[in-house]
Formats: C-alpha cells, structure tokens, sequence
C-alpha cells in the first residue's frame, strides 16, 4: 500500500522534520507572549504584598514545568475540541483582552463544558493566567481526578460548604499572587440550565482584595453535558463576556455579590436567540464552524 502523497524517502522524512520544526517555532513564539516569570506591573496594588503559592493549594500546577505543559495541552488538544464541538461564539471579548492586573471572572454554571467554554473565550494570554475554582468535596475526593484536573485546567480545591472566611483564604492569596480567579457563584451546576441564585463569596472576595469582577454567561453548555451526563454532545454554545464591575465606595459584599448577579443575569438575557431543533447531528451541523482562536 503506497505511502501517503507527501512521504517519498528521505524527501518525504525532510518535509516532516521541517513541520516539526515550524511547530516547535510557532509554539516558541506563542509561548514567549506571556512568560511565566514576567514581573506584574509595579502599579498593581497587589504587588507589595504579593504571596507565593502554597503546597496544599496544589502550587505545583503553578509552576514551570507544569505549566508549559499545561499552555501545549490547551493548545494543541483542549482548545480544538471545544471549538469542534460547540463551534464557540464568543461576545464581548474586548473586555479581558487589554486586562493588566487580576481579576475575579464569575460566570454561570450548567455543565462541565462551562469551563472549557470560558478558558476558550479568555484567549491564551488571560487563559494562561487564569485559575479555576473547583469543588473541592467532586473533583479532590479522589487523588487522581484532583490532579488530572488540576494540570489540565489549573484547579484548586474550593471548599463549597465553607463560611465567607475560608473563600477569603483559599482564593485571597491566588489574586495577590497575580492570578486571576474564575469562579461559580451559583456553587454548584443547575439541574435545568437556568440561572440559581448567587452565593455571598464573590462579594467578600472583590470588596476584601479590591478587585474587579467580569460577569460572563455561558449559554448552551447544559446542552453539550447536562448535569448526570459525562459524555459531551456536539452543540453550539455562546459565551459573553461582560464589562468589568467595581466595588463602590463603602459597598457591602453583599451589595456588591448583587450587583455580580444582575450583571450575569442581563448577560443571559442578552443571549437568546432561535433554537435549533432536531437531533443533535441536526443541532451541530446547523452550526457553522469558526476558526479557532489565538
């Protein structure tokens, strides 16, 4: 059986080192957008009083080697099956392109594809700075699944029945060292894709280290894997990013932990459009494909 069209002997051997080449040069360059090690801007106020990670908030997912290893599996295998099965329409992504300092990014939660889906629409640059709190009590019960996670996604334990005082510990400490925070309010996926209501933890975390909040929405994620399923289903999905929210002067986390839910709720509102009906071949096909992103 002949060899594919390309591969002619030492013709055919040169042509493929010279495409590995090109791949490891491309992913040089990429890489070098962002280093691991570059110093934050001095006018961040964090920046005096920044903390390096813990061991027992899994810091080594923090640390290079890990974390190149980490940007190459996003790259070459996480980003282009998100793009492949849910044809990702992204809006608003003006609003973390130009981000200089950490923020809390606090988004809607249905499905277990709400994380591909948000990691997709950051883009390398934030996505390679971005830590995602995951339930401690699902995904750190067994050691395996808590690591794989955590190289995969860079996760860290978030104890979702702890009191406002165990939030500000376990994620204070990754926004004063630079990382910004992806976060569920809701606490926990909705069993009909609607929106639950907020708890007070994103309030105490944005008044507490004064930073701000992007509210972002996700919808058609419950679709790909509802909650009870584990095996993903190919549909289209649309995530908005939304404009970066302040704590006022004097503003309670309560106050404000509101202010986050209105501003993911307008988000929702702001998605809906016709439905595709149909098996989900129909759904996907219905969808045309885009190209993927930086």
């Amino acid at each position: 059986m002949a060899g594919p069209a390309w591969y002619s002997g030492s013709v055919g051997l040169s042509a493929l080192v010279r495409s590995l080449r090109g791949a490891l040069d491309d992913y040089r360059k990429l890489r070098s957008g962002f280093h691991w090690d570059t110093p934050r801007p001095a006018e961040w106020p964090e920046a005096s009083n920044a903390v390096p990670d813990r061991p027992t908030t899994l810091g080594w997912a923090r640390m290079e080697p890990v974390r190149s290893l980490r940007w190459a599996l996003q790259k070459g295998m996480l980003m282009p099956f998100t793009e492949a099965m849910a044809h990702p329409k992204v809006e608003g992504e003006e609003w973390v392109q130009e981000l200089d300092r950490p923020v809390i990014l606090a988004s809607n939660h249905t499905s277990h594809a709400d994380t591909p889906l948000l990691l997709y629409a950051l883009g390398d640059r934030v996505r390679e700075r971005t830590v995602v709190a995951a339930a401690a009590d699902y995904f750190y019960s067994r050691r395996v699944i808590g690591f794989l996670t955590s190289l995969w996604l860079n996760t860290f334990p978030f104890a979702r029945t702890g009191g406002p005082q165990e939030v500000l510990n376990r994620s204070s400490q990754l926004l004063k060292s630079g990382w910004n925070l992806l976060v569920f309010p809701e606490g926990t996926r909705s069993d009909t894709g609607a929106l639950q209501e907020f708890r007070p933890g994103v309030g105490h975390l944005a008044t507490e280290n004064r930073v701000d909040v992007i509210p972002m929405h996700v919808r058609g994620a419950h679709r790909i894997m509802p909650k009870g399923r584990n095996v993903p289903l190919p549909a289209q999905a649309t995530v908005r990013i939304g404009k970066p929210l302040k704590v006022g002067e004097g503003e309670t986390s309560r106050s404000f932990a509101e202010r986050v839910e209105k501003a993911v709720h307008e988000l929702a509102d702001g998605t809906e459009s016709a439905q595709v009906t149909g098996s989900w071949i129909d759904r996907w096909q219905a969808t045309a494909p885009r190209k993927t992103r930086r």
